[in-house]
């Protein structure tokens, strides 16, 4: 049940909306001289109309100059024009190069996340660009004053590259929080977590990195510690829909604190119609996030209600909450399976039982594509045989 938990939670985080990021210096410690076989590179690399382009005259390059000193560089190049063309793998296979060789700088760095980011396959690797970069970012945006810069010239570059390590340091951030939940290994998003918070430990992102904790321990059936970070991440955000529903969600499926469930779900609920559109999300695409938050909160209230009247029977307030939680949860199969079981269930409880809409209910989950749909089917049967 706590797999179906966590999926349930995954299935409704959105994703950070991706973040501007200015050009970075490539290569800064590799200097071209004129005339050379390196030099030529640079000027056929500039020259190109596309990066497909580029990657071929890189690649050209690197079959006939495997021991030039410039190699480095041309690997970084790579990664870049291969990042332009949406080749992620190949960027991170042309990265890898540079990795083996000991050479990175905050350019590599970030073009490697953004390859690791667009192909959603993080490893230990993409995690260790993430924790050098604050030593890369502080290192390459501490220029000396030039000579002739008068006081504004000398603030207004400091103003600038203030703002460019601003712009870096959140997109790695970013992108730690984009690789995170794609670890299937609990233990290792732990260890990611303390080692991020070993580098950015002046994050502005607490809340999010104790909500991460929260999911580690969850999917590590570590209900105490996913409790104590949960509640960490409310106080931190104590408007965030995404965290009350988790939260709620979890101690309504593990059966504890259904008040705090019931009151969470709640807010939900309350906060909901004045949800913001995220940027770059379509009107469809919010409808749809808004609806499937919505939708488990009113799933929540009806579990937490069902619990507390199953005993007595008394539990149309749940198949109240269930019917409404199923029309919301149109695009999410999973959500709507397990409402949909939880619904028929609800019909055999309540007194007289309706074998009817039991069946009706449960012959709908039977037919979605979901960890919900054999149980849907065993319970079907015998409501059949019930009639």
């Amino acid at each position: 049940m706590r797999r179906v938990r966590q999926a349930v939670i995954m299935g409704l985080l959105g994703g950070l909306a991706a973040l501007p990021l200015s050009a970075q210096t490539p290569c800064p410690t590799l200097s071209v001289v004129v005339n050379t076989p390196e030099d030529e590179l640079m000027l056929a690399v500039n020259g190109a109309d596309k990066p497909e382009d580029q990657s071929a005259a890189l690649e050209k390059f690197a079959q006939a100059h495997a021991d030039s000193k410039f190699i480095p560089c041309v690997y970084e190049y790579l990664v870049s024009t291969n990042v332009k063309t949406n080749n992620f793998d190949k960027a991170i296979e042309w990265g890898g190069k540079d990795v083996a060789a000991n050479y990175d700088d905050l350019n590599l760095t970030i073009n490697m996340l953004k390859a690791y980011v667009g192909a959603g396959k993080p490893d230990d690797t993409s995690f260790d660009f993430i924790n050098k970069a604050p030593a890369l970012i502080k290192t390459e945006n501490n220029p000396s004053r030039p000579a002739k810069a008068t006081d504004d010239e000398w603030q207004k570059m400091q103003q600038e590259i203030a703002e460019q390590a601003k712009q870096e340091r959140d997109y790695v951030e970013y992108a730690f929080f984009q690789l995170l939940p794609r670890v299937a290994d609990p233990a290792k998003r732990v260890q990611y977590l303390d080692a991020f918070m070993k580098s950015y430990a002046d994050t502005a992102n607490t809340a999010q990195v104790n909500f991460q904790y929260f999911m580690a321990y969850e999917m590590s059936n570590n209900a105490a510690q996913a409790d104590e970070y949960g509640e960490k991440a409310l106080a931190g955000d104590p408007n965030n829909i995404e965290y009350l529903n988790a939260l709620a969600n979890d101690y309504a499926t593990r059966q504890v604190n259904l008040d705090k469930a019931s009151a969470y779900a709640k807010k939900v609920l309350d906060l909901a119609p004045a949800m913001k559109k995220p940027d770059g999300a379509s009107d469809d695409q919010f409808k749809t996030m808004r609806n499937n938050q919505t939708g488990l909160a009113h799933a929540t209230m009806g579990y937490v209600t069902y619990l507390k009247g199953a005993k007595t029977h008394k539990v149309a307030g749940a198949i109240t909450e269930y019917k409404t939680a199923v029309d919301l949860l149109a695009a999410d199969p999973q959500l709507q399976a397990r409402t949909l079981y939880y619904l028929g269930y609800a019909y055999e409880v309540i007194y007289p039982p309706n074998h009817r809409l039991a069946a009706e209910a449960l012959t709908k989950a039977s037919a979605l594509d979901s960890p919900w749909k054999g149980q849907a089917q065993e319970l079907l049967a015998k409501v059949k045989s019930a009639k």
